[in-house]
């Protein structure tokens, strides 16, 4: 016959579960979409092509003075795989207030681009 554990007092302890902290899951974003900034064209494009290989749909976001880069990735995409039959979506443009450093605000153009499997 087995002994249950005790403490050192002498009294039987009961097993504890110790509860695990619940993480909120971190999502830093949809796993669809593509937000352009300051790097080379060519790593947006390509990022754009691997998300379409595994979605149906993607969206490239840009604001301010990326809006330019957002079209010209959705562009070459479209040229570059003609063949694959995607197309452009919806467009949606629109601003965001945004406080400056210097604590002013300020009105940030935003562009939303959305490319389809055909």
């Amino acid at each position: 016959m087995t002994e249950a554990p005790s403490t050192p007092d002498g009294q039987p302890s009961t097993p504890q579960t110790q509860a695990t902290p619940q993480r909120p899951e971190r999502r830093d974003g949809p796993h669809d979409t593509i937000y352009i900034g300051k790097k080379p064209l060519m790593a947006y494009v390509t990022s754009t092509l691997i998300q379409l290989a595994n979605q149906p749909t993607v969206t490239i976001k840009a604001r301010g003075l990326s809006i330019g880069r957002a079209v010209d990735v959705s562009q070459i995409t479209i040229k570059r795989m003609e063949s694959a039959g995607y197309k452009i979506g919806d467009v949606r443009i629109g601003s965001e207030t945004v406080k400056s450093e210097d604590g002013r605000t300020r009105n940030v153009s935003t562009i939303e681009i959305e490319i389809k499997k055909a």
